[in-house]
């Protein structure tokens, strides 16, 4: 039998719509199941017929791959890929490439990466967005670890990535270890930030406008075909549009409590590790985390009372204001993204193409939109632009938005709608344009109490002061560290 081109373990949906994917480009997989009735369930079902080869072990994996041989692992993130590829050294050799395509965190993918050097094989993390029809149809794909794997495997993956204008393919290389996974761990932060902003904007044109489901399916469908262009509000058009069987919207039945994978709380982690103000990833994470405690929300709703709502006079000028309100925080929230993959870079010494990035969220991911293809002018124009805020596109945009965001904002408060995501965009955009912060009063606090020392407006940056405020404490000031 012809020796397959790639191999790949782990025949859920993801793993079996990628072997489908890369069959369907003109290469032959060799696939292996832990569950072996699931290989021959695939090879019988919607493998049949197709170049692919069904192995009921490891070392027949192995042996049906051409060298240096290519292994994908589609498997649960954590001890399931560290146990995966303990049994992959033992059938593969100097050379041969294994390459997670799991969710892995970062730091794994960093370890992970050193460790399969140190044996003499080579190994790539990859981020792949797209889902279930991203992965059958064309996801982006985020690769990084091992830069000599890059060129044996671009071909493939290449292949298998979406495609955007030009036929530029939604994937390239990233980085060195973790940098892959970095970047789409990134890249699911910004998809929770996404998805708040959008349920957010939901909830205002539910409870304050007071629109059906099929007058805000109609907005979204609008807001599709503009600027705001993009999966996430395409697929809550159709969704606000869905009818349950008895003709009612079924978004309205489904329960208030979202799930999540983890991914987004990485990323807010590492926001924290590295000091990074991602306030709005931040804020979605934990609206998922509030919207988690249901039974205890219905109680405290039977105890506390909010204000009435006032329905706004012009209907069409605040959905026109709602359009804005969401552009500008989806802006932030990609500023405040680049920033965190900007530090990690500097952290790690990786030479991250930002421009690149984008082209490779502009298709086949989550978070794809026309929007993203600003951000790749943005920085093609300016490769170490300091913060996406500050490219003139985006400072007209976040101008042009700053009334209506400002109305969206009060109105939200006023009528005691909850909008952690849109609030703290604004929040953070109003202490970014503030030429002087109350840090100095901060500062005061701290050296008072703990004796931390400050620097003073008119003395050298770097000059460190204390004072005895009391009269009492002495001298002695702390130590200057930053944790």
């Amino acid at each position: 039998m012809e020796s397959a081109d790639i191999g790949l373990i782990g025949l859920a949906v993801m793993g079996e719509n990628l072997v489908l994917n890369m069959e369907s480009k003109g290469f032959r997989v060799a696939v292996y199941n832990r569950t072996t009735s699931k290989v021959d369930a695939f090879i019988h079902g919607r493998g049949a017929g197709k170049k692919i080869t069904g192995c009921l072990d490891l070392a027949s994996l192995a042996d049906a791959l051409k060298r240096p041989r290519k292994v994908m692992i589609m498997v649960k993130a954590g001890e399931a890929v560290d146990s995966t590829i303990e049994q992959l050294l033992k059938v593969l050799g100097p050379g041969d490439i294994i390459i997670d395509g799991g969710n892995s965190n970062y730091l794994d993918t960093i370890r992970r990466t050193a460790y399969v050097e140190s044996k003499g094989l080579l190994y790539i993390g990859t981020g792949v967005s797209g889902g279930e029809e991203g992965a059958l149809t064309g996801p982006s794909i985020m690769p990084g670890g091992s830069p000599a794997a890059w060129p044996l495997v671009k071909p493939i993956l290449q292949a298998i990535a979406a495609k955007v204008e030009g036929g530029a393919p939604c994937c390239d290389w990233v980085g060195e270890n973790g940098a892959g996974h970095f970047v789409k761990m990134v890249h699911n932060g910004i998809e929770y930030g996404d998805m708040e902003l959008i349920c957010e904007t939901y909830d205002i044109m539910k409870n304050i406008l007071g629109l059906s489901y099929d007058e805000m399916r109609d907005v979204f469908d609008e807001w599709n075909r503009g600027e705001l262009n993009s999966y996430l509000i395409e697929i809550t058009r159709d969704i606000l549009g869905y009818k349950d069987a008895d003709g009612s919207p079924l978004a309205e039945k489904i329960l208030d409590t979202a799930g999540q994978k983890g991914t987004g709380k990485w990323t807010g982690i590492a926001a924290l590790e590295f000091g990074v103000p991602l306030t709005l990833i931040g804020e979605a994470v934990f609206s998922r985390c509030l919207s988690a405690a249901k039974n205890e929300r219905v109680r405290a709703s039977k105890v506390f009372s909010g204000p009435k709502i006032t329905n706004p006079a012009d209907i069409k000028a605040f959905i026109k204001d709602l359009e804005k309100a969401l552009y500008a925080a989806k802006v932030v929230s990609y500023a405040q993204g680049y920033l965190l993959m900007r530090e990690a870079a500097r952290e790690y010494k990786w030479t991250l193409n930002n421009g690149g990035i984008a082209l490779m969220w502009r298709g086949g991911c989550i978070i794809r939109s026309v929007f993203l293809g600003k951000i790749k002018e943005a920085f093609d124009k300016k490769p170490d632009l300091e913060n996406l805020l500050l490219d003139p596109f985006f400072t007209a945009i976040i101008e042009d938005a700053q009334a209506s965001w400002r109305r969206v904002a009060a109105a939200a408060i006023q009528n005691g709608i909850t909008a952690p995501a849109l609030l703290s965009a604004l929040a953070y955009f109003d202490g970014y344009r503030s030429e002087r912060l109350p840090a100095n009063l901060l500062q005061a606090q701290r050296d008072y109490f703990g004796a931390h020392t400050y620097e003073r407006v008119d003395k050298n940056r770097g000059d460190f002061f204390h004072t005895n405020w009391t009269g009492r404490g002495g001298d002695t000031s702390a130590s200057i560290y930053t944790v």
